[in-house]
């Protein structure tokens, strides 16, 4: 629970009232720390509250977030010393330990700390949202979060208990396990797939599906039984698909994982997506931009009316980008409206829809309604024809601002894929703010991070690097390690290409100009493309050529290393 002097902190910071913690708090659970429900406050700013506090107490100041530190020094001190000091060792040599924290009211405590430890200790301060992701690494367990999980949007009635006495604890404690590993290990979703004898979990983690669980079939009726009773599906249909939903508290933290069902050869194949609201990167300086791309986005999104599309694959953070976006337009003097199909997070003093198809309520029906609600931004969950298209293009020129989202393969063909839809270009030229696309690079792993000789300058030449870049640049790569499965990479970065609507690039949609000729144009303009961005995170060391390369293949010079492994 929040402690009495650092809930004074908090208030003295002028980011919230004693009324407004109080709603927050709520999991009084000694191996929790409530204070990261902070995190999920739109007034609370971390890292501006960091720097407050190291100001006001004379504490260093450190950034964790690109700090490779190994699991045996986070378990320096025990799980018990953590929950109650609040710190973690980030640290260890023969002078003793540092350990971090993000409350500077333990100083006082330090001494009563040196005894419990037996070790000199020198103390900094981080952000609380860097401390908390290192405290879930060393605090907990599976067997730890299945005690603290605790289902939400089950009704306990005779039915359903009834239901789960049929599929017995053993089954539940299976599926409990499942979904508290997938949650621990920040996998995004789950797949329970099933096969002629056997069947399997795999989640995917990182972009990549990595295999958790083989199994004999014997069991896996039961558990698709439990999933569906949890996310409230009818668990006597098994001909069609389903959809539904499971809400789970964890700690002080809620999970929503959104569970899909498709009937198979074999039975029928489960997908869980987990939707933590507490790992929604709602701040625009951390998703990947870099600063000119950033200033072009802000600028864009910042203006009273016009059309801001993010384009990309699915799973390529563009509901991310979007989201981050509304939050920064998310102010008392604006009506925001939302329609997504689903609504995947939340956000206080938003109005979101979701889409119901079988009612008629589409994204261009629920566009035209919000017409008729006096709004300011609206955000649609994508344009999927002409219907949509024209309306979104209709408020935008009409004074609204609007945010959504296409599939096309960069930023330039957007434009090609409007007209294609049969939206004429001067009506383009004339909506159009900012076109932004976007791909997910996995970073290489900070616990096992070692440059990579085997990538030559000729090989980064190929890609598109000058001489004399390519014969500076240091080059990285994951050598594999516990922390990151044996991957070499952990967690993921965006790469971005914005294209700005200025005069020239204008002119040139007006004329009629292919793909192409827009994107040399933007080039021309600033632009940086997904290639380019791609080359500028792994001049950083935060990911890998292969990485680069693969996430950005559409860009021309033609992808090379094929054969060969950026990670050797």
């Amino acid at each position: 629970m929040f402690r009495n002097e650092f809930l004074r902190l908090v208030m003295n910071s002028g980011m919230m009232t004693l009324n407004e913690m109080r709603e927050l708090e709520g999991d009084k659970n000694p191996n929790s720390v409530s204070e990261a429900l902070l995190l999920t406050h739109k007034d609370f700013v971390d890292e501006k509250f960091a720097k407050l506090m190291a100001d006001n107490y004379t504490l260093e100041l450190v950034d964790l977030s690109n700090v490779p530190i190994p699991p045996d020094t986070l378990t320096s001190i025990t799980k018990s010393t953590v929950v109650k000091y609040r710190v973690v060792c980030i640290q260890k040599n023969a002078q003793g330990l540092v350990l971090a924290t993000y409350d500077p009211t333990i100083i006082p405590l330090l001494e009563e700390l040196k005894g419990t430890v037996k070790k000199p200790l020198k103390l900094v301060l981080t952000s609380l949202s860097n401390w908390y992701a290192l405290f879930e690494k060393v605090a907990r367990t599976v067997e730890e979060v299945v005690q603290e999980m605790e289902l939400i949007n089950v009704d306990a009635s005779e039915e359903d208990s009834a239901k789960v006495e049929d599929i017995g604890q053993e089954i539940i404690n299976v599926v409990n396990r499942i979904l508290a590993d997938a949650y621990i290990k920040k996998a995004s979703d789950i797949h329970v797939e099933p096969y002629e004898g056997m069947f399997r979990v795999r989640f995917r983690m990182d972009g990549s599906l990595i295999e958790v669980l083989k199994q004999s079939k014997s069991i896996y009726r039961p558990i698709v039984q439990r999933l569906k009773i949890m996310a409230k599906m009818d668990i006597t249909e098994k001909r069609k698909p389903l959809d539904g939903r499971i809400k789970m508290k964890i700690g002080p933290m809620q999970i929503d994982y959104r569970v899909s069902s498709l009937p198979t050869l074999f039975g029928e194949k489960m997908v869980l997506r987990l939707l933590d609201s507490s790992s929604l990167q709602l701040d625009m300086t951390k998703l990947g931009f870099e600063n000119q791309q950033l200033a072009v986005f802000k600028e864009a999104i910042m203006r009273p009316f016009g059309m801001c599309l993010v384009t990309g694959p699915t799973g390529s953070g563009k509901t991310t980008t979007l989201y981050s976006a509304i939050q920064a337009l998310n102010t008392v003097d604006s009506n925001v409206s939302t329609v997504e199909d689903p609504v995947e997070f939340n956000m206080v003093g938003i109005n979101q829809v979701n889409v119901k198809k079988d009612v008629g309520l589409t994204f261009a029906s629920a566009l035209k309604s919000f017409l008729r609600q006096d709004p300011d931004v609206i955000m649609v969950g994508e344009i999927r024809d002409y219907e949509t298209g024209e309306i979104a293009v209709e408020a935008a020129l009409t004074g609204h601002l609007v945010l959504s989202t296409l599939h096309t393969n960069d930023a330039p063909s957007t434009v090609t894929r409007l007209l294609n839809m049969g939206i004429e270009s001067f009506l383009i030229v004339g909506a159009l703010n900012v076109v932004v696309a976007q791909r997910l690079c996995r970073k290489i792993c900070l616990s096992c991070r070692i440059e990579a000789p085997e990538i030559t300058p000729a090989m980064l030449m190929k890609i598109g690097l000058a001489k004399s870049s390519a014969e500076k640049m240091k080059v990285y790569r994951g050598k594999g390690c516990s922390d990151c499965n044996n991957t070499g990479y952990k967690g993921r970065v965006a790469i971005y290409e914005v294209l700005p609507m200025t005069q020239k690039v204008r002119e040139v949609i007006l004329e009629g100009g292919s793909a192409e000729a827009i994107k040399q144009t933007g080039i021309k303009e600033g632009m940086k493309t997904l290639r380019m961005s791609a080359l500028q995170k792994v001049a950083k060391g935060l990911t890998t050529i292969e990485e680069a390369v693969s996430n950005s293949s559409g860009d021309n010079p033609a992808t090379p290393l094929k054969g060969e492994s950026a990670n050797g």
